[in-house]
């Protein structure tokens, strides 16, 4: 028998800044075990340096909340139209889809359709919300790369191939973060107490909770005088954004408690923190992993809340509590999301580390700390590798087929 062909064209599609980063480390494992392979679609700076060619901006991809995705459906439509149409004129031996299931999924179903194969490195939350979507994902995925263990057993049960293999934070990130040397990098002082502020990478989720959260330490500040307050801004134009809030906060309230801002270095930020108050999503598990007392809030235009809830098969966002399956960290979605609620949660935080020698946060510490070492798998390799072994198993199993046909 014949040996298999090996990989030499990739085409592959991220949609956001934490696709990126697991793009980047997948394909520097990749080049590693094809080292002629070219690599082009949708990439973000870092995947960029590896040297993946990005036919579109990557941003174009990051929308979040019905309306706004509704308004740029069009663009997207074509973008995806002009993408499928390209390669299967041009036949890339694989496709992967990092994350953007609603863009990627749709994608791969066409590609795998015309016999090209498909992997997505992420699993689709099917867990959480629209389940049905499995059928779907079947029809369109030939290998799904899981992050976490439980979403294995979703994928064997439909017969598709998966691996778990883990997630590259739990790898970057020490199983204890060192809160002084954080605060060394950052040029912070390394005395009192830090709030970490994040209300979000994307410009619709800073407009609805960076001014709760600005309120919020407005009230904190209030009860407790010597709190700081640092907030980590993703690009530019979000920390444009959430400068004008504070401008207008600072009218509204006759003054505020300093906020310092940090261009990037989110990582950085949250370990130098005592404190995390933070938008719902990926950074979440980076919270975990580096192990902070955290509230999350969650909030997007009312008109998308009242059809996502119709659609979701679960009652918390935090990656924390759905790993757990416990509320580990508080959780204010929609309405419960406000300035006062954020402040008691925050406040809850404090008062067990003053009050009770902060038995609570020992035994969340403990669930993270074993959450992390799960996780911790060195995934961009073992994503490398779990493709790899596809490929040539699925490539003999084919070859079999014809050379005995």
């Amino acid at each position: 028998m014949s040996s298999v062909k090996p990989i030499q064209r990739i085409a592959i599609v991220a949609g956001e800044a934490s696709g990126d980063i697991l793009g980047a480390g997948l394909i520097s494992e990749l080049r590693k075990k094809y080292p002629n392979a070219v690599f082009e679609g949708i990439a973000g700076p870092l995947m960029q340096k590896e040297g993946c060619a990005s036919l579109y901006p990557m941003e174009s991809l990051s929308v979040m909340g019905l309306m706004p995705i509704l308004k740029k459906l069009p663009e997207l439509l074509k973008m995806r139209a002009d993408l499928a149409r390209y390669w299967i004129d041009t036949k890339p031996d694989l496709f992967i889809g990092i994350d953007a299931p609603e863009f990627n999924i749709g994608l791969e179903q066409k590609l795998k359709r015309n016999g090209i194969r498909t992997v997505h490195y992420v699993s689709p939350s099917v867990w959480a919300w629209r389940p049905k979507r499995i059928h779907k994902i079947k029809k369109a995925v030939d290998l799904m790369l899981c992050l976490f263990p439980f979403e294995q057993k979703i994928y064997q049960h439909h017969a598709i191939d998966n691996f778990c293999v883990g997630h590259p934070l739990a790898d970057d990130v020490p199983l204890e973060s060192d809160k002084q040397v954080a605060r060394e990098a950052l040029g912070i002082e390394p005395d009192g107490s830090l709030i970490c502020l994040m209300p979000g990478s994307r410009g619709s989720e800073m407009k609805l909770l960076g001014p709760d959260f600005i309120d919020a330490a407005v009230l904190l500040k209030q009860f407790f005088p010597k709190l700081r307050f640092v907030a980590p801004m993703a690009n530019n134009k979000r920390r444009v954004q959430f400068q004008s809030q504070l401008t207008e906060a600072e009218a509204k309230h006759g003054g505020l408690p300093p906020i310092t801002l940090v261009d990037g270095q989110s990582r950085t930020v949250m370990a130098a923190a005592d404190y995390i108050v933070m938008a719902s999503g990926t950074a979440t598990l980076e919270a975990m992993l580096i192990k902070r007392p955290t509230v999350v809030a969650y909030k997007v235009g009312p008109i998308s809340y009242r059809v996502f809830k119709r659609l979701l098969a679960i009652d918390t966002f935090a990656i924390p509590n759905l790993l757990s399956k416990k509320l580990l960290l508080p959780e204010l979605i929609q309405e419960d999301c406000t300035p006062d609620n954020l402040f008691a949660e925050v406040r809850a935080w404090i008062g067990d580390k003053d009050n009770n020698g902060g038995q609570r946060w020992q035994e969340v510490h403990q669930a993270f700390l074993e959450w992390h070492q799960a996780l911790k798998k060195d995934a961009n390799v073992y994503a490398a590798n779990s493709i790899e072994h596809w490929w040539s198993e699925n490539g003999i199993r084919q070859q079999g087929v014809l050379e005995n046909g």
